[in-house]
C-alpha cells in the first residue's frame, strides 16, 4: 500500500499564507477617491465617535447623513475643515427637481459654511411663511422677506430649465444659511417654495450660473475650542489612525500593524518587526523541513 503525502504546490500556498497571521490597519485611510483624516473614519472605532455617525463610508462612497436624507461627500478640504456635499435632489442651471429641503441635525458637529448661498425657487409670494404685505390690502403686493436684491435670482431664472416653465423673478429669493435659524432647518413644505438651489463658489464666473460650484459647504470643528488633539498628532506623526474604542470612547491609536496603543505607533512598530523576525525564525525553518520530508 502506497502512501499518499501534500504534494509541494499545497505547501508552497501554506508558506504563502504565513505572513497573513500579522493582522492590517484596520481603519482605512481612503473611502473611494476621498482620503480621510482625523475626524473622519473608514469604519465605526476610526475617527471621532461625534462624527461617525454623520459621515459614513460604504461601498467604497463617503456619505453624509441627517435626517432629511444622505448626500454624498464631494470632497473634504482639511486646511480649511469644510467638507463639501452635493443633494441630488437640488436644482441647478441644468435641471430643476422638486425637493423637501435640507436640514441640519441639532447635534451634529457642522454649521453652514459662510460661503453656502441658497435661492428659493417658485414660491408662493402670497401665502409663503417668508413674505410680508407691503401695506396694501388687494393682496397682491406681498414681498418675500429673503434678499431679492441680488442679480443671484435673475441669472438663475435665465437658465434653461427654469426660464422654460416661464416662472417670474419675483418668486425667487436668496435665503443665507443665517436665515435659518437655531435649528439649521430649510422647510420647503412649509415656506411653500417647490424647490430650491445651493452653491458655494462663482468658479470666476459670477455671471455664468452654468459655471457655479452647485452643492453644500459645511465648517467643523474638532472641539468647542477646535484645538487639534494632541495624542492625536502623535498618533499620525507615527503613521497611525486616530481612533476610539470602549464604553467611553477612550482615545487609541491605529497602527499599521493592527496594534492599538493608547499613545502612538513607534513603539509597537519595533515590537512587531520583533516579533515578526522571532515567528520567521521560528517558524520558516519547520516548513522547509515539511518540504523536504514530503519531496
Amino acid at each position: 500500500m502506497e502512501l499518499s503525502y501534500p504534494s509541494v504546490p499545497l505547501l508552497s500556498i501554506f508558506l504563502f499564507l504565513l505572513p497573513s497571521l500579522i493582522s492590517a490597519q484596520v481603519c482605512q485611510r481612503n473611502c473611494g477617491k476621498e482620503i480621510l483624516k482625523y475626524p473622519f473614519g473608514s469604519d465605526p472605532g476610526c475617527g471621532d465617535p461625534r462624527f461617525q455617525p454623520h459621515v459614513t463610508c460604504s461601498q467604497q462612497k463617503l456619505t453624509f447623513t441627517t435626517h432629511t436624507g444622505s448626500y454624498l461627500v464631494t470632497s473634504i478640504d482639511y486646511t480649511n475643515q469644510v467638507i463639501y456635499i452635493s443633494d441630488p435632489t437640488m436644482s441647478t442651471c441644468s435641471y430643476t427637481v422638486p425637493s423637501k429641503g435640507f436640514g441640519l441635525d441639532w447635534d451634529a458637529p457642522f454649521t453652514f459654511d459662510d460661503s453656502t448661498i441658497f435661492a428659493l425657487v417658485d414660491c408662493s409670494i402670497n401665502s409663503s411663511s417668508i413674505c410680508k404685505s407691503n401695506g396694501y390690502d388687494d393682496g397682491n403686493n406681498s414681498k418675500l422677506l429673503c434678499d431679492q436684491g441680488t442679480p443671484i435670482c435673475s441669472l438663475l431664472y435665465s437658465c434653461s430649465p427654469i426660464s422654460t416653465i416661464n416662472l417670474p423673478i419675483s418668486s425667487c429669493c436668496v435665503y443665507t444659511p443665517v436665515n435659518l435659524g437655531p435649528s439649521f432647518e430649510m422647510d420647503l413644505q412649509k415656506l411653500q417654495c417647490p424647490s430650491y438651489t445651493g452653491f458655494y463658489n462663482f468658479n470666476d464666473q459670477q455671471s455664468d450660473p452654468e459655471k457655479w460650484n452647485y452643492g453644500i459647504a459645511l465648517k467643523y470643528k474638532f472641539s468647542v475650542t477646535n484645538d487639534y488633539p494632541s495624542s492625536c498628532a502623535a498618533c499620525e506623526r507615527s503613521y497611525g489612525f486616530c481612533g476610539y474604542n470602549g464604553a467611553y470612547n477612550s482615545f487609541i491609536c491605529n497602527c499599521p500593524n493592527g496594534i492599538n496603543t493608547t499613545t502612538d505607533c513607534f513603539f509597537t512598530s519595533n515590537y512587531n518587526n520583533g516579533l515578526r523576525n522571532g515567528i520567521a525564525w521560528l517558524i520558516y525553518p519547520m516548513a522547509w523541513s515539511l518540504v523536504w520530508f514530503f519531496l
